[in-house]
């Protein structure tokens, strides 16, 4: 089963499968935004009308050269092609029927999620070393290319790499077992290694401009809290760690939201320190990141030795 998936896209609203439609920033232009604001907007990572909508007015005002009038004239734009107002729940359940659901290659675990890790959404998979975490992400960033009757979401996979766990002969084996075709399977999958923390969110703004020039369905970071560890130690730099982690959650949500994509985070877990689940015998290990992780990930997914 062969499956070309590269095309572009020019049109100017863009429905991709039907699980979102976006906007390009290009179209604020037919209503008196200037050509050179819009190229400020894009090199700050704005590709869309709905980024734009999406975001705080502060944020906004920090991008050089764009002035307090014009942001207000922009966004002003931005709101009349984004409505963001009141919904009735028929309509929000009309909605969520246009969800997928990829395949995570195992029967029994996509029952369990539901029928798979669903689109438009953030998924979780915590657990110690070696329980099957980068795999089931390996075999995400294939099963996301097949056709939508078996399964698949049909676009290309982003796949952000931060412990350099990431095996492209791995793909071309599990293309094989989907029937698709191995060097186009590998062709599909965008692959960055993070350094660092900022360098984690800048491969992530980068992420959002490819996603409004071609079709993705599946966007992963393996794992999400692992530079979290290494760039910030310490009490005195919590809070510090949980901001900048807390922003990079939200820009998740935000092209979970803005383009239909399926998220996929992976974390590490920790030993308790308070020694009340030991007492009771319950599981001494819990996911890095605290409430931060837990409040924005639609789906938790525990794996255990």
């Amino acid at each position: 089963m062969s499956h070309e998936l590269n095309e572009d896209i020019n049109e100017e609203e863009t429905c991709e499968e039907e699980t979102s439609c976006y906007t390009p920033i290009q179209k604020l232009e037919e209503f008196g935004i200037n050509a050179s604001d819009i190229k400020k907007l894009t090199e700050s990572g704005f590709h869309t009308v709905q980024s734009v909508a999406f975001s705080p007015r502060k944020v906004l005002l920090n991008i050089k050269g764009i002035s307090e009038a014009k942001v207000d004239k922009i966004q002003g734009e931005a709101y009349k092609l984004s409505p963001m107002g009141f919904l009735t729940a028929t309509e929000i359940q009309a909605k969520r029927r246009d969800n997928l659901f990829i395949t995570t290659g195992s029967k029994e675990l996509d029952k369990l999620l539901g029928g798979g890790i669903e689109t438009g959404s953030i998924t979780e998979i915590f657990g110690e070393f070696r329980t099957g975490k980068s795999q089931i992400c390996h075999t995400l960033s294939v099963a996301c290319q097949l056709p939508i009757e078996y399964n698949g979401a049909e676009g290309r996979c982003i796949y952000i790499d931060t412990e350099g766990t990431f095996r492209p002969e791995r793909l071309v084996a599990m293309a094989e077992r989907f029937g698709l075709v191995g060097d186009e399977t590998l062709d599909n999958v965008a692959i960055a290694r993070a350094y660092n923390t900022d360098h984690q969110m800048n491969l992530l703004v980068h992420a959002a401009g490819m996603m409004a020039e071609s079709r993705f369905a599946l966007l992963i970071v393996d794992s999400v809290t692992a530079l979290y560890r290494t760039d910030f130690s310490g009490r005195g730099e919590l809070a510090a760690r949980q901001m900048h982690l807390a922003k990079f959650l939200r820009y998740l949500q935000r092209l979970a939201d803005e383009f239909g994509i399926a998220v996929v985070i992976t974390n590490q877990v920790v030993a308790s320190v308070d020694g009340a689940a030991s007492m009771f015998g319950g599981d001494t290990k819990k996911p890095i990141g605290g409430n931060i992780i837990a409040h924005t990930s639609t789906t938790r997914l525990y794996l255990r030795k």
